[in-house]
Formats: structure tokens, sequence, C-alpha cells
């Protein structure tokens, strides 16, 4: 059953409980993860990596990530893509997310229209099944627009999402068609009434929810995606300034820096979590193949402390297999700490200062 898009959508975490002894009321644990290109269950190949990560996922009150993948099902249409930049899979991924403790999941991205707008209804019905919450993509642009809620035992999360770029005709969503809540961009940057709409619904989002995340699916790419553009550094302030606790980017397969601004953390892109790529062996480099896991601690709407977590995909699956390409495992060794030295390269022209303790990463406001 769909709730109204204007009221409590619940995540699979289900209703509020009561702090734990010894935490703040006010404290949320919000875990935030690179974009998951997810085209088979990951469940059927088990690797060490896949346990791992759960325990750390567990920690958290929620766990965020974008949903790279169209889902298929009796809705989804014939393919808008044919060839290996198709992006679709059977609903039992979602299952797989949800094992993982992923309870948020955004929609909104360049892939989410590859089977059509049936496929974008369909996946939102297989969403709704399982629980799992969602935002940035609706039955109209009202409902794509719209915020999307978790009750969690820290408190209320809520998420507005959207994408720029690469959204092909008939993605987006309009006043009477489902789709995409899209954000255009030109020459001059982000269209006004756009901007306007989606933080509108933060400002909204704000008022109802402990911690708000601005998700931006971002296409419209600065040195191919290796620079945060300008106008999305403007935009994403502007988030913050109207409410948002953090600001989440993904588009472009590779890390980018993290700012703080106001006490608030920016993303500007987290990679991917899981990358099940069919392009060809050496299309990206091995930085695609690197992510964090940014696990957030949030009291009184701001940033009380953030823990970075390396993690290597494996860039070539078992003996070929698609199936087994692209799967996360915590970092350890070099791979831990190129991870991490790349990252705070990225981050110090943001202003932002990353300490290193061992393996991980910790930021703390000043």
């Amino acid at each position: 059953m769909r709730l109204s898009r204007r009221g409590m959508i619940a995540g699979a975490l289900g209703a509020a409980a009561l702090p734990s002894l010894g935490r703040a009321a006010d404290e949320v644990r919000l875990t935030v993860l690179g974009q998951a290109l997810i085209q088979y269950d990951l469940r059927q190949h088990p690797w060490p990596g896949f346990a791992a990560l759960g325990q750390r996922f567990a920690r958290a009150d929620l766990c965020f990530t974008d949903l790279e993948t169209a889902i298929r099902g009796p809705k989804a249409e014939t393919p808008t893509r044919q060839d290996v930049f198709l992006h679709a899979a059977d609903p039992a991924v979602l299952d797989c997310l949800k094992d993982w403790r992923i309870g948020l999941v955004a929609t909104s991205n360049n892939h989410a229209f590859d089977l059509g707008t049936g496929g974008i209804v369909g996946a939102l019905d297989d969403l709704d099944k399982r629980k799992l919450a969602h935002a940035g993509t609706g039955a109209d642009l009202a409902a794509a627009s719209a915020p999307a809620f978790c009750r969690t035992a820290g408190g209320t999360i809520a998420l507005v999402a959207a994408a720029s770029g690469q959204i092909r005709d008939g993605g987006a969503a309009t006043q009477t068609r489902a789709g995409v809540n899209e954000l255009r961009v030109d020459d001059s940057g982000m269209k006004a009434d756009d901007a306007a709409r989606f933080v509108d619904a933060v400002r909204d989002a704000a008022t109802r929810a402990a911690v708000v995340i601005a998700y931006h699916h971002n296409h419209v790419l600065t040195d191919k995606g290796h620079a945060v553009p300008p106008w999305q550094q403007a935009f994403a302030r502007r988030c913050i300034d109207a409410g948002a606790t953090l600001f989440v980017s993904h588009g472009a397969p590779w890390l980018l820096g993290i700012e703080l601004y106001r006490h608030r953390p920016i993303f500007y892109d987290l990679g991917s979590l899981v990358f099940q790529t069919a392009t060809e062996g050496g299309t990206y480099d091995a930085s695609a193949w690197q992510s964090v896991v940014a696990e957030c601690r949030f009291a009184g709407g701001a940033l009380a402390e953030m823990t970075l977590i390396p993690v290597q995909l494996n860039a070539e699956g078992v003996g070929g297999d698609l199936a087994t390409r692209g799967r996360p495992s915590l970092a350890g060794g070099a791979d831990a700490a190129a991870i991490l030295d790349r990252l705070t390269a990225l981050s110090v022209p943001l202003g932002t200062t990353i300490s290193r303790t061992g393996e991980s990463a910790l930021i703390r406001p000043s």
C-alpha cells in the first residue's frame, strides 16, 4: 500500500523506538553510501565482504544509497537503451539491499527510465512492497518532488531527491506523467523554477524531520566528473541554508571531495557501493573501483562526527561473470591508504580537515 507522499513513509526500520541507553535523545546515526549499480542479487554469490559491510551498516539508525538500476516487473516497458549502459535488475536486488540494512534510496538518476515510464511506476510498487522509503521519482512531478520520510530510533530522517543531466526524452516527470524529478541545467546554471521547487521541498521537510538529506544525481559534469561544478556547490549550499542537514551527490563513478558548510556535510560524490557495469575492462580507471562509507552522527541538526571507511570494489568478476563484478569489500593496507589519501587531497581545497585513524578517518567540525 502506498502512503501519501506528503505523509510519513515508513522505511525498513518501521516505527521509532526509544534511543538506546546513554545516547542523546536528539542523536541520529546515518550511514551514507556510494551509488548502487546493482544488476544481480549479490547474495547468490557470497563473498566475505558482504557480511563485513552488513555489520558496519547495522550500527546506523538508517543507511542511504542511490538505486542506479531500473527494476524489471510486469509494468516494465521496452528498454530505452540497447547497449552496455542499460541498467536493469530483478526485484530481488531490492531484497539484497534491504538485507544490507539499507532503508532509504534515491530513485532520481539517468537510469530510472531505462525500462520506460512503466518501469519507473513498477519500481515504486516494488519498493513500497518492501517498505523501502524512496524519493526522486513519482506518478507525477508533485509526487517525484515530494520528500520521503523514515522514522528511526534517533528521529525522523527525510529525503528530497532529483537529477540533472542525461535524462532522456520522456523520462522527466510532468504534471500528468510519471518520471524523474529533473533539475535542468544550461550554460547559465540550474533553471530557477526547478531549483526553487527542490529548495521548497527541503524547507518543508526540515519542519518535519530531525535530519534532511538533499540528494542530487548529477551528470552535467565538469572535467568529466573529476571536479565539482561551481553551480552545484552554490546549489548545495543553498539547500543547506534552506534546512538540509546534508547534501549528497552521485553521478560519475568516482570520489569527489567533502565540504563542511555551516557544520553540515556536502558529499560531492561518494563513488559506488556496487558497480556491476557491463562495460569492457579498462573502460574506467582504478579510481572508479574505490569508494567510502560515511558513518555520520548528527546532534541538534548538525554534524557531531563522521567516520570514513574506505571500500575497494573488484574490477573483474570471477571468471568474467558480471554477477560477481563490482562487489565492495572493506579496504585495508595500501588500498585503504590510497583511498583516504585521495579523498583527503580532494577535500583540502574545500576547507575540510580529515584526520586518519589507522585504516579509517574522522571528520569533526571545528
